[in-house]
């Protein structure tokens, strides 16, 4: 997985900034982000402190490896009906 060249809190605070009132040009311009980035974490987190923004990211990673997860155990059962099937 990437990893992000903004913490958790920094990507809050550019968001709590826009929404007091900064322009979201500048910000895009110190931070050294695009707009489209910060429009992006707008989206995904707005309205999110920095605890909750850390439990939405361990629920991803859970979800990414549950996922994973179901599919290994899928494609074993595929495999073993499979043998089956060549056995009879």
């Amino acid at each position: 997985m990437k990893k992000l060249k903004f913490s958790d809190t920094q990507i809050i605070g550019y968001i709590k900034r826009a929404e007091a009132g900064e322009p979201i040009a500048a910000l895009c311009r110190q931070g050294g982000f695009s707009a489209a980035t910060f429009y992006k974490w707008r989206s995904k987190y707005g309205g999110m402190d920095v605890s909750m923004m850390a439990r939405v990211k361990e629920l991803e990673e859970e979800n990414r490896r549950l996922k994973k997860m179901y599919a290994e155990s899928q494609m074993d059962a595929a495999i073993l009906k499979e043998a089956l099937v060549k056995k009879w």
